[in-house]
């Protein structure tokens, strides 16, 4: 583990910044997909060819989004570099007394902890009884020593475009981690990997994928979502318009 004020890890040669998908666009696909599901034989693969004429012509990674039958798959890029112990590094930094840098093998020396719980998305679409480890976030604060005039956390992914945001009194809870480890295997890349940020409580657009940034701010800064109308607040069942969702 070091110390450093790097705020993300060296270009990918191989990756390039992807052109960010619109809301609008994503949540049709989503819909497409669900309709899909529920129907099945011809429509499910009317669907399917839907979506790979869409990813041929679109170059917004929309071939990411594919119904099945637990999680769906998404990137709001056209791209996303893959990382590994080799070249991953999470940095934690802004308003603290020291300013870290993190490699997996770093990152599994920690504490580890492991909680099971509902994978909630506000498409509607639910994982019962998910298991992620890793390790809680408030460890990471704590070890880079908080400021008293941070109150809020900016997350950033090596995508080159998500970002997503927590107040600090989010961020300390108990069941909000920097994740390793889902259905007690590592993260792939399709998932978010090799780390992921999960916040239990809140719609699964919180759970920042390919996690490489944590800054300590002074206020909260809306995410990718969240500029285009998704709550900053994002608790199960209470946000988004939403009181049907189960609570996790």
């Amino acid at each position: 583990m070091s110390t450093s004020h790097s705020a993300a890890p060296p270009p990918d040669p191989g990756g390039r910044r992807g052109t960010p998908v619109g809301r609008r666009v994503l949540l049709g696909m989503v819909g497409l997909g669900a309709v899909g599901v529920v129907a099945g034989g011809p429509l499910q693969r009317l669907v399917s060819d839907s979506i790979d004429t869409v990813a041929e012509k679109d170059p917004t990674g929309l071939s990411n989004l594919l119904p099945g039958n637990r999680f769906r798959y998404y990137s709001v890029t056209s791209s996303v570099p893959e990382r590994d112990e080799t070249n991953y590094r999470l940095t934690v930094d802004g308003l603290v007394d020291k300013p870290m840098t993190y490699k997996l093998s770093d990152l599994a020396g920690l504490p580890q902890h492991r909680i099971v719980k509902d994978v909630q998305c506000v498409t509607g679409w639910r994982v019962p009884q998910t298991p992620f480890a890793g390790v809680r976030l408030s460890t990471l604060l704590d070890a880079a020593g908080v400021a008293p005039e941070g109150k809020a956390i900016r997350f950033t992914c090596f995508d080159g475009v998500y970002t997503e945001s927590l107040t600090m009194e989010q961020a300390r809870r108990s069941d909000v981690m920097v994740a390793t480890s889902m259905e007690d295997k590592p993260i792939t890349h399709a998932h978010g990997g090799p780390v992921r940020l999960y916040v239990a409580p809140m719609y699964f657009y919180k759970s920042a994928k390919w996690l490489s940034g944590i800054t300590v701010t002074e206020d909260v800064k809306p995410g990718y979502w969240e500029e285009l109308g998704y709550d900053v607040d994002a608790w199960v069942g209470r946000s988004n318009g939403r009181s049907d969702a189960p609570t996790v």
